[in-house]
């Protein structure tokens, strides 16, 4: 039996690729790895499954990998391509299910504050969404996952990365839309089996990690497997990947991992 299960639901940045109104060689690109939604990831194990951001392309996400069970949603912050496709969770709340919602306090506010017609009590109805918030900044479980959540800096905000550990075992973690992962965070995650990373160009950025610092990161972390997602159009997949070395790869939307 498979303890852990991560699909990337999209690795793509605020955009999406292909963009709109552009012709450049990756959003043109004939490689269906290059088309990449809004970056999110869906978690399935034995006793529960959940979702980390529901972006705008959550709906079609959920479509194309078949997602008949989300038991919880985990949000990074409150970025409008981290979010707004919330109101997608309702297919998950048949019967006046309760949909437990986790984030910092002031991720939570701001969706509290974007969904305020699920969020105040209106719509107490079959069929409709019901989340409950979890406020948090310490470790939390879902099921036997322990979740451990990582302070990141993105430029002038700070979001949530998430270290995914099960039996004492350092399984994954995520550190997306960030722009560099502290000397304490990169101790919590040291040795991790997988790590999922930030890396949006090559180029540098204000706000979030380039494939230099990305690749800063993997060096000093030493997981087993480092995967990059949050890419933009300035990366092709097939040469950005062949540059790079061995146990660190371009993640790409619906893309598989199993521990």
């Amino acid at each position: 039996m498979v303890d852990f299960s991560l699909t990337f639901l999209g690795t793509g940045t605020s955009q999406g690729i292909p963009m709109l109104t552009c012709d450049c060689p990756v959003c043109t690109s004939p490689d269906p790895r290059d088309n990449r939604s809004r970056a999110s990831l869906y978690i399935e194990t034995p006793e529960c499954a959940f979702v980390v951001d529901t972006g705008p392309d959550f709906r079609n996400q959920a479509l194309r990998e078949r997602i008949r069970r989300v038991d919880a949603v985990v949000f990074t912050h409150a970025h409008t391509d981290h979010i707004m496709g919330f109101d997608d969770i309702r297919a998950f709340c048949h019967g006046g299910k309760e949909m437990p919602v986790y984030g910092s306090a002031e991720t939570l506010t701001l969706v509290e504050r974007a969904f305020s017609f699920a969020f105040d009590g209106s719509n107490r109805f079959p069929g409709y969404l019901h989340p409950r918030s979890h406020a948090v900044d310490a470790p939390f479980q879902l099921g036997q996952t322990l979740l451990t959540p990582l302070p990141v800096p993105h430029g002038r905000m700070t979001t949530c990365g998430f270290l995914f550990t099960r039996g004492g075992r350092k399984i994954a973690a995520y550190l997306c839309d960030c722009k560099a992962v502290p000397d304490a965070v990169r101790d919590q995650i040291a040795g991790v089996e997988t790590l999922i990373l930030d890396a949006l160009r090559h180029r540098e950025h204000p706000t979030h990690m380039n494939v230099a610092e990305a690749l800063a990161v993997h060096e000093a972390v030493q997981p087993r497997m480092t995967w990059f997602t949050h890419l933009c159009h300035d990366l092709g997949h097939a040469e950005t990947e062949a540059a790079l070395p061995q146990n660190v790869r371009i993640a790409y939307d619906g893309l598989k991992l199993q521990q």
